[in-house]
This record gives C-alpha cells, structure tokens and sequence, in this order.
C-alpha cells in the first residue's frame, strides 16, 4: 500500500524550524509527521499510487540535495525526501542519533505517510542510516541504495589516515568527535566550514552557488543544528556496535545497490558491502565528486528508477 495519509492527525504542515526559510520545489509538499516522539519534515510529491521512493540526504546537507533528483521520478513514483533529526526542517532532539535510533524515526515517518513498503535511497551519513533500517524494518524495504558512503562497524576505517592524499576526505571525523571544542571553532564560521566540504568534495568548485552554501550553512546554523549535525558523528561508535550486534544475527536480503562516483571517497560502493549483504550490486557515475546527486542527477534519476525497475 502507498499512498498519502494527508488528514491523518500525525501529520502537519507546522514548522518546528522557522528561524530557517523554506525551500520549495515545484509539485511538492512541505509535510511534518510525528515520528515517535521526533517531528520530521517530509517534501512529498509525485504519484500518490506509485512504488515509494524515500530520499535522505547526509552532511551538511538537507532534502535539498535531491532537488534536481526529484522531478525526474515524479512520473513513475510516490517520492518522499526526509530531513533526517537534527537536520534542515527537522526537530533537533538533545540525544538519540545513532543510526537504529534515526532509522526508527525514519521508518515511523514514512509509515506516518501512508507508506507500507518503499525503496530507500541514501548519501553519506543518510546512508548510514539506511543500512540500519535495512537491518531493522527489511521486510518493509523493496531496495536500498547507497550513495558514496562508508558504514559504522561495516566498511567506515576506525583508523584515520594520515597521508595527505588521502587525509583530506575523513579528516573531519575525528574532529566532530571530540567534546566542544568544534562548536567553539566553528560558531559564526558555518558558511565556511559548510562551504569547505560543498567546494573541495564536489569535482567541480562550481557545483553549489552561493545560495546553496547560503541555505546549507544556515540549516547547520540554526536552532541546535550544528549540534545535532556533529552528533551523528559522536555515536558513531554506538552505530557501530549496533550494526555488528545486528549483523550477527542477520544479514540484508534486500536488493542493495552501491552507487560510487568516478571521484568519490568510496571507489566500489558494492563491493565494500558485499561481504555482509546477500544481493549487491554497483554502478561508478562518471564525472563527479562525493556530492553525486548535485553533481550528476540525472545519471542519480536513471539508476534509481533502473534499480526499482529491476526489482519490480
């Protein structure tokens, strides 16, 4: 069943978020659902009776990241971006960001939504917690794709290299972990710390105009979202021990496509899963950066609806 539960009391059109201007994408609507306890923002468009699609995006990013994805699977599918917790319109809760915790709030919203059963699609640390909802609610799951990623406790190094020609892409994660000192470094400096990642990690430094850094830095900005951004980091290491708990016990069945980019920071998406999911497969998206669906959409637009199209 799909659909959209548009007069069901969970679900409103009240901004948690208001010191942080909506963004709005022609044939999509802002929604707010009560996902256990955490209100997440939704932008919901496309065909109402078609296969689910839901969309997050990772850091420091919000839904926004799939603006140019979006209307290219409005003909075909039923097309939900998320804001994760703590991210662009979304609450930002003082605790409760490892990646079981997320995907349950996740799944309650799209479940919120009118949504029984959905393909998820993820990037950076969205992808973190898709593989944890792939973990938990898989029989509601049709496919999972993950977008230049790598996982807590599955494929990300728990070593920091040091060499330069490599330090530069996850240097960032040890810094976020460490206790108060990034909020005192980076109050009042978010459009450039936010802008550093947007320019150096994107092939080309053109990808994001200043109204991007604009609304990103000011999603990271705002009403705890640095906060709450740096917090998926720091339980990182609780994702981690989660997922290999659960990995004991079971692996993904679930179709899982690994999407990499020609200049990402993870070469081959699908074989770094492999080894703990049970039907992967990959694609290399030529001619971009870590940021593959600002970068190339419509190349991100034909393997998602390809992927849905073989599972079907």
């Amino acid at each position: 069943m799909t659909g959209t539960a548009t007069s069901a009391p969970h679900v409103s059109e009240s901004n948690p978020i208001r010191d942080l201007p909506l963004r709005h994408l022609a044939g999509f609507t802002h929604r707010w659902v009560d996902a256990d306890g955490v209100r997440l923002h939704a932008v919901e468009g496309g065909r109402p009776g078609g296969p689910a699609v839901v969309l997050i995006a990772g850091f420091p990013q919000t839904w926004w990241a799939w603006r140019k994805v979006m209307p290219d699977l409005t003909h075909r599918f039923h097309v939900i971006a998320i804001d994760l917790p703590g991210q662009g319109h979304s609450e930002r809760p003082e605790r409760g960001y490892d990646t079981h915790a997320v995907a349950a709030h996740v799944h309650a919203a799209v479940q919120a939504l009118g949504v029984s059963t959905y393909s998820l699609v993820a990037h950076d640390i969205g992808a973190w917690v898709a593989f944890s909802l792939a973990l938990d609610f898989e029989s509601h799951l049709r496919g999972v794709a993950l977008l230049d990623a790598g996982i807590p406790g599955i494929t990300l190094p728990e070593v920091i290299p040091t060499d330069p020609d490599r330090a530069w892409k996850t240097w960032h994660f040890a810094f976020h972990i460490v206790p108060d000192l990034p909020e005192t470094l980076l109050a009042g400096r978010e459009r450039e710390y936010v802008g550093w990642f947007l320019k150096v990690k994107a092939l080309s430094p053109d990808t994001f105009d200043d109204a991007e850094l604009d609304h990103y830095a000011q999603a990271v900005a705002v009403d705890g979202g640095l906060r709450a951004s740096l917090a998926y980091y720091r339980d990182a290491a609780e994702s981690a021990r989660k997922n290999r708990e659960a990995l004991r016990w079971r692996r993904p069945t679930v179709p899982i496509l690994g999407i990499s980019s020609s200049h990402g920071s993870v070469p081959d998406m699908a074989a770094a899963i492999s080894p703990w999911a049970d039907n992967t497969t990959g694609i290399v998206v030529p001619d971009a950066g870590h940021f593959i669906p600002d970068e190339q959409p419509e190349a991100v637009a034909a393997a998602i609806a390809d992927f849905i199209a073989d599972d079907d």
